[in-house]
């Protein structure tokens, strides 16, 4: 099969990066941040999911061993205005997801929560043992105003790098050692407003595991899916969006993070995803099943539920 060359346009689906600011005094804020990091903020206590700012080249991930960048991850936890967390929660340790999490912890006073796969990222890092917790799938967790449930999922295939981390991850490291460990749809329902939401990290799915569950907002991540049979995004679909009753989707993990987010963000080249066949089937099921589908714009403090 001859190699599709370039990438796609995100300025065609300009229509979708239309997510409302957050006024200042919101009840519940979403800060999009890059692959499947989100800032979930309601002015006095926050999660965030990944927490990954240092996005190395593809040279450095292809050849080098990766060490988290001090400079990246200070400008980014500045700009976007974070300086304490409640956690920080991985969807799965894949680097371009957990590679940052135990340092952004450390420097943020969060917990670090997820599975053992991420203990270990955290433990390699040295983070503090009251810091790390390794969840129970299914079991809802406490966190201030916030209800945080991790239900076992699966990564989308393929998977670069499958398995479980079974030692302490020790900076620096080959990006095959952040194994994707336990994949993990994230149900955030803050108590205060009454507001679910759902986080989908990685775009890959358990069947019947989000069945009962319920969820107003589905973040969606969408790395991947333009490459799978229209069956799989499907029942994508329809096990995570449909499962949870959500009414508004917004997609994530569509950009290329092997560029800073000081640059302007482009989607993932042809020769990893196709963002315009994953738009056309989505588009078509949010249609069908009368869903507002949106694509958010980084470092916005945006109120989904309006």
């Amino acid at each position: 099969m001859r190699l599709k060359l370039g990438r796609p346009d995100i300025a065609n689906h300009r229509d979708r990066f239309d997510l409302s600011d957050a006024d200042p005094d919101a009840a519940l804020s979403i800060t999009w941040l890059g692959v499947s990091t989100l800032l979930v903020d309601d002015g006095t206590s926050a999660l965030l999911t990944d927490g990954f700012f240092s996005r190395p080249t593809l040279l450095d991930v292809g050849l080098r061993r990766l060490t988290p960048s001090n400079a990246r991850i200070d400008h980014c936890l500045n700009r976007a205005g974070i300086h304490r967390l409640a956690a920080v929660l991985p969807v799965h340790t894949h680097f371009d997801h957990a590679m940052d999490s135990a340092l952004v912890a450390e420097r943020t006073g969060a917990r670090l929560i997820g599975g053992e796969s991420a203990a270990n990222i955290a433990r390699g890092h040295g983070l503090s043992t009251d810091q790390i917790v390794v969840a129970t799938p299914g079991e809802e967790l406490t966190l201030g105003p916030f209800a945080v449930t991790l239900i076992e999922s699966h990564h989308c295939p393929p998977d670069r790098f499958p398995g479980a981390i079974t030692a302490p991850v020790i900076p620096p490291a080959r990006a095959s050692a952040f194994r994707c460990g336990e994949a993990w749809s994230t149900l955030i329902y803050h108590t205060p407003s009454d507001r679910r939401l759902l986080i989908q990290g990685s775009a890959g799915f358990l069947p019947g595991a989000l069945d009962g569950r319920r969820a107003d907002i589905a973040y969606l991540g969408v790395g991947q899916v333009g490459v799978q049979p229209q069956d799989y995004i499907e029942q994508y679909w329809e096990q995570t969006v449909t499962a949870v009753g959500a009414r508004r989707v917004v997609l994530i993990h569509w950009d290329d993070f092997f560029r800073p987010l000081t640059e302007p963000m482009i989607a993932l080249p042809y020769a990893v995803d196709d963002l315009d066949v994953s738009m056309r089937v989505l588009s078509r099921l949010a249609e069908r099943d009368g869903v507002s589908l949106h694509m958010p714009t980084v470092w916005q403090r945006a109120d989904p539920w309006i």
